[in-house]
């Protein structure tokens, strides 16, 4: 395609997926918040922006503390699982997200007011994921690095250099080969100090030959830099200029951009490519082929198969000719509103995606495992199973383990689906799984939560979940845990607290055993909604854990004989179905039946800073302050998050103060902006409360 139109269409598809006045995201005023006269240094709600000039880059002013009050709360706080490992010996998927331009929702590191908020979760088939942005350099909210690297992901961002100005920084950063190593240090450095795992580079831009070799230079010194320093990270190249610096795009692996291919991780192919093109790279990256990233746009613009909801048509070839691929701009679902809403229309796109590409990633693969479910959005917050806020919300760091759901299609209509449930009162979190539909009398429903690959030790293994039922849908719920053995044995455990109901019903067979579960006392008194059970498994160190799965019955009917199998019970009852309604809120997997130790107040050093008061009315003001915390250097501990809270408290007032939920901290720092506080308030009680891996 000339150069011209095909800048032209990318221009264009920009501008017109540029948000309406209307949207709830996020207004213009808030959109540039960090463009001048933004001053980084000054206390404010903590916001991710990106770097927009060679000299904010170079002068590394982005980490330092006294010149960017917002660093400390965009470092990324959750490490990969496994910290160093490459990626896996076979073909990968790459997400690039490019969102409506980059830093909406998503840059309110503590979170934001929009309860339908972006946000991606079916991370089980991901490998990369690439936050874009058209500005320089684009630096991933932490919120996008913490839930990615929960689930194994590896996050990149990314540095642009296009158009006219484009080709004027990239003369100044190339014009030495000091120069071009220095720029790549400092890339570098800003991954490593804010937890993400490397860098898409993508010179859009025409250069003469002269800056080519400190070109090369640059990527060949920031791959090794980035190696260096975050040990599995990745720098992946653009498919734009080529070796002889014209702007030209390959739409594959060859002469012209393999140079540049050679130097780093990988390739992103630009998407314009044809059928035969995923072939040629594979050939001409040899043993690399899986280092070659076939880019699929999702708006369809000249991609092979048209994107869309037919983005399987590429990836049904690519799987063939066993590459990667790179899949731009998912966020096509949520910005062109399809139907009947995001929820569904992004599970339907990413069903697709998982029916063709089939490459699911496994969790748990170690304890302690955790998972509330949660998505990062919701209308209310929940704490073990107390309404903590009944404010709507959006958070992606506050995405837990995500159950691998199956998308079953719109043409097929279960009796009974398993979804995230928003309207009802969660566990934790802003929502659960609810299990829903009419049920046989006879009948099991399971469906998988966890595609597991956790190695087991001899011992015993502790289980933790909560379920809500509906009363009048006379319903059970359960959990099972299948394991196969070194060779290739499966077996399967049913957990469940009437486990003879289960054990009655005709598909029983499919569990080799069964192990009962007991209530527990729930931690918060006032919780009457969700009922907590534990149970206790024994484990060998010759089985793997490979799934975990939800499993849902209908309680034995009265009218059947309690002492007969109701495999005997007649056919019109066998047949008959019921009203199913049941919960998950939460599992929690450990090796130790305790609960975490927690470390003392008196272990936990706090301090409040800049605090600014300001009047609001004639009857309170309102406050804002940094509040940070650290365990003293003789404790050692981890945490998921803290949620933080506030008591308001009036001198001789017999009354208790209520508290207050202000919201989750993922560092340990968090900024309260324009608390009210009424004039008889007389002194305020800020309360940190540390959330243990394990739930």
């Amino acid at each position: 395609m000339p150069f011209s139109l095909r800048r032209l269409l990318r221009l264009l598809r920009d501008i017109m997926t540029l948000p309406a006045a209307d949207d709830a995201a996020v207004s213009e005023g808030e959109r540039r918040q960090w463009e001048p006269p933004f001053d980084a240094s000054r206390p404010a709600p903590p916001i991710s922006y990106p770097i927009t000039d060679l000299a904010a880059l170079a002068s590394r002013s982005y980490l330092s503390e006294d010149s960017n009050f917002h660093l400390p709360f965009n470092r990324a706080s959750t490490p990969l699982p496994s910290p160093g490992a490459p990626l896996p010996p076979r073909r990968r998927l790459l997400v690039c997200h490019d969102f409506q331009g980059g830093y909406r929702d998503d840059a309110a590191p503590q979170g934001g007011a929009n309860p339908d908020a972006y946000a991606l979760w079916h991370w089980h088939l991901v490998d990369v994921f690439v936050y874009f942005s058209h500005y320089l350099v684009t630096l991933p909210p932490p919120c996008w690095t913490n839930a990615a690297h929960l689930h194994g992901v590896k996050v990149l961002g990314t540095f642009i250099t296009e158009w006219d100005k484009g080709a004027e920084i990239c003369r100044e950063m190339f014009a030495t080969q000091d120069s071009a190593q220095m720029y790549a240090e400092r890339l570098a450095e800003l991954a490593a100090a804010l937890g993400f795992d490397g860098w898409l580079i993508n010179i859009e831009v025409k250069l003469d030959i002269q800056f080519i070799d400190n070109l090369k230079e640059f990527v060949n010194h920031l791959t090794k830099r980035m190696h260096a320093a975050v040990p599995g990270s990745l720098v992946i190249w653009y498919d734009a200029i080529t070796v002889g610096g014209d702007l030209d795009w390959q739409d594959k692996l060859n002469e012209h951009n393999k140079p540049f291919f050679d130097l780093c991780d990988g390739l992103f192919v630009n998407y314009t490519w044809k059928e035969k093109y995923p072939r040629d790279s594979a050939a001409a990256a040899g043993d690399r082929k899986y280092d070659v990233y076939m880019g699929i746009d999702v708006f369809g613009r000249n991609t092979f198969g048209g994107g869309k909801w037919n983005t399987n048509v590429a990836l049904d070839l690519l799987k063939k000719d066993d590459v990667s691929t790179a899949i731009f701009a998912p966020g096509w679902i949520y910005e062109t509103k399809q139907q009947p809403d995001f929820q569904s229309a992004q599970n339907r796109w990413w069903g697709l995606v998982e029916k063709s590409w089939d490459v699911p990633r496994s969790y748990p693969k170690r304890l302690p495992f955790y998972s509330d479910f949660d998505q990062g959005h919701g209308y209310k917050v929940s704490s073990e199973g107390l309404q903590i806020s009944g404010d709507p919300w959006n958070n992606i760091s506050c995405q837990s383990f995500q159950p691998m759901l199956k998308y079953t299609g719109d043409e097929v209509q279960p009796p009974v689906r398993t979804s995230i449930n928003f309207k009802d009162d969660p566990y934790s979190g802003g929502d659960c799984v609810t299990v829903q539909g009419s049920l046989r009398q006879n009948a099991i429903f399971s469906e998988q939560l966890f595609n597991g690959g956790l190695s087991m030790e001899d011992g015993y293994v502790h289980l933790f979940y909560s379920i809500q039922v509906n009363a009048e849908a006379n319903s059970d719920l359960g959990l099972s845990l299948d394991f196969s053995s070194r060779n290739k044995e499966n077996t399967s455990i049913l957990i469940a607290e009437d486990i003879v109901t289960f054990s009655r019903k005709k598909q029983h067979r499919l569990y080799s055993s069964y192990v009962q579960s007991d209530k527990v006392e729930p931690h918060a008194p006032d919780n009457q909604n969700w009922v907590i059970y534990r149970a206790t498994v024994q484990s060998s160190a010759s089985y793997t854990l490979i799934g975990i799965n939800i499993v849902c019955t209908l309680k034995t009917s009265g009218k059947i004989n309690s002492e007969a199998d109701e495999d005997e019970s007649s056919e019109e009852d066998a047949n008959r179905s019921w009203p199913y309604h049941a919960s998950l809120g939460h599992i929690s997997i450990r090796n130790m039946d305790e609960n975490t130790q927690f470390p003392s107040a008196e272990s936990w050093v706090t301090e409040g800073k800049y605090i600014s008061w300001s009047n609001n009315s004639n009857t309170s003001k309102l406050l804002s302050l940094k509040i940070s915390w650290k365990l003293n250097t003789s404790h050692q501990a981890s945490f998921m998050k803290y949620n933080i809270y506030v008591e308001k408290l009036i001198a001789d007032s017999s009354a208790k103060a209520s508290r207050s939920f202000l919201g989750v901290a993922t560092v340990e720092a968090f900024y309260v902006s324009d608390l009210q506080v009424p004039d008889e308030v007389t002194s305020l009680k800020f309360i940190i409360q540390a959330c243990g891996r394990d739930g």
